[in-house]
């Protein structure tokens, strides 16, 4: 399989809040170094790591920094990461809106892009006219986008208002007919960016479909951002995580996800209070586990699995204000349940040894969509949550596939959380 598109040490380098440098004294060192001497760009030394949770010392940030990594010919990648991770930034440059400052992208055939709503549509012109203005910018003869217009306009289903100036859309419109010429016009690297969530549901299911198509039946290649992992989980092949601008993962979509999920909702737990650093070096979890038939839970889960979350830790002190448990979560973040040790017997807490102690607790799965869920520890102080052991944070996120029901398949598809089998009758 041949590579589609190659990024050799892509970085971006922004200055917060102006455009250039706006002051004369750097603006004559950049060029002096750069034009008269041949050194490169001096203020690229001074950049800093792009987290923008944090305030910096420097006005240069790296918005991507050493980006290095190749995509194949019919792969399907899902760029995923948090809000200013540089996905965008990554897009922009591979669809040429804007350059790298330093590192060169080699790409293999056309590129069609939807990275915002309206890009590429002069807002003057109708939705026709536009049509015929992308395919032209993308080399295609009249002939050949002719050959595709009726496919494009049924595909977007704004036939009504064809005519009519794109600057009279909606926003959803103007996604549908965007999304409908970037696919159509045959391009050999689609890019998407998060737009399709402005689609509404019965167009982001039709605009995953034809990627997929696009994909698996035409062999072209597809880069695809987007928060929701639904989608990404369903269409993509291949994950690739950024951090602060950097690469954090590149490989599998599935270890990608869990990856995403584990690191950032670890990340969001609610740090403890001094108040309790005393009672945490008294406390420590050893083992956080899911066990099925006795072994660690290794593949999917069915329904009618027994599948049990064990939790060992270890205690210097006999605590009876701590409760210990788990949250249960879906793909998209959707809290599912908590359940705690202490939920239906409040005495149980007489059971807790000084030293090594084990619970040991059935998750119910039955009731559960087909999907990946997370199971999360959850210690609790008087209600208030803290991370047990800080050190030890990836273990504290477990993550399961339940595997869909194909006798309930009308079920699988319904937008609620769970999905419990109930069964009704005439009285």
């Amino acid at each position: 399989m041949s590579t589609a598109i190659k990024f050799e040490n892509i970085s971006k380098e922004y200055r917060l809040g102006l455009v250039s440098t706006q002051t004369l004294s750097h603006d004559l060192n950049r060029w002096w170094k750069m034009n008269i001497q041949g050194k490169e760009d001096p203020y690229l030394k001074i950049g800093e790591v792009n987290d923008r949770a944090t305030k910096g010392k420097s006005d240069y940030v790296w918005a991507l920094k050493d980006i290095n990594f190749e995509v194949q010919q019919g792969d399907v990648l899902g760029i995923i990461g948090k809000n200013g991770a540089g996905k965008s930034t990554l897009l922009k440059i591979l669809s040429k809106v804007t350059a790298p400052t330093t590192g060169t992208i080699k790409a293999r055939g056309r590129i069609a892009s939807l990275l915002e709503v309206g890009t590429g549509f002069h807002p003057e012109m109708t939705g026709r006219e536009n049509i015929f203005m992308n395919g032209a910018i993308m080399g295609m003869s009249k002939a050949e986008i002719k050959s595709k217009l009726d496919e494009i306009v049924d595909f977007s289903g704004v036939e009504r208002y064809l005519d009519t100036p794109v600057k009279r859309y909606s926003s959803g419109m103007t996604v549908r007919l965007g999304f409908a010429i970037a696919a159509h016009l045959e391009p050999e690297i689609l890019v998407v960016d998060e737009v399709l969530a402005v689609g509404d549901a019965e167009f982001q299911k039709k605009a995953i479909g034809k990627m997929q198509d696009v994909s698996r039946g035409e062999g072209r290649t597809v880069l695809f951002v987007s928060h929701n992992m639904d989608s990404v989980q369903k269409l993509c092949t291949k994950g690739l995580i950024l951090k602060n601008g950097e690469i954090e993962y590149n490989g599998t979509i599935d270890k990608a996800i869990q990856l995403y999920q584990n690191i950032y909702f670890v990340n969001q737990q609610t740090v403890w209070s001094a108040q309790f650093e005393d009672l945490i070096s008294q406390f420590q979890v050893t083992k956080f586990m899911l066990e099925k038939d006795g072994d660690i839970l290794l593949g999917n889960v069915k329904d009618n699995d027994e599948i049990y979350v064990v939790i060992e830790f270890i205690s210097k002190v006999i605590e009876n204000n701590i409760t210990i448990g788990i949250s249960l979560f879906d793909e998209k973040g959707q809290y599912v349940y908590r359940s705690l040790h202490t939920d239906k017997n409040p005495l149980i807490y007489k059971q807790q040894q000084k030293g090594k102690n084990r619970l040991r607790a059935r998750i119910e799965t039955d009731f559960l969509k087909s999907g990946i869920y997370r199971v999360v520890l959850d210690v609790s102080y008087h209600n208030l949550s803290w991370i047990v052991n800080p050190f030890e944070e990836y273990t504290r996120v477990l993550t399961f596939t339940k595997e869909p029901n194909l006798e309930l398949s009308a079920m699988q598809s319904s937008t609620a959380v769970i999905n419990p089998s109930i069964n009704w009758e005439f009285a």
